[in-house]
């Protein structure tokens, strides 16, 4: 299976349990690996035969801005779930990293996979 995949995306939303992240806006960075059989786009060299990456994004993008979620396990799953049944994507990998939420690390994070690949 082939793998598409969205590197390093940025989206500013509430998300925490405590009260300060309830009120301001923290940026998540996600990566995300999509399987996609791309065959059929190779050859037809038309978009409407692959996984719209753009499209993809700017979904995930929306729903995160709007999300108020308390923990990223939460957020995390949403995502993926997003992924797989809008985007009729049957396995998907994200990392998700709340930069800055631990005092002296640079990343934290959670990295789930889901669906078959």
């Amino acid at each position: 299976m082939d793998i598409i995949f969205l590197g390093g995306l940025e989206i500013k939303t509430i998300i925490g349990i405590y009260d300060w992240e309830r009120e301001t806006k923290q940026i998540v960075a996600l990566d995300i690996e999509m399987a996609f059989d791309i065959s059929q786009a190779a050859k037809s060299d038309d978009i409407k035969d692959t996984l719209d990456y753009k499209a993809v994004s700017k979904r995930i993008i929306s729903f995160v801005e709007e999300s108020q979620f308390f923990l990223v396990e939460k957020l995390i799953e949403e995502i993926a779930n997003i992924i797989l049944n809008e985007f009729n994507v049957p396995w998907v990998k994200i990392v998700l990293n709340k930069k800055g939420a631990i005092s002296g690390a640079s990343d934290v994070g959670i990295v789930i996979e889901r669906g078959e690949k």
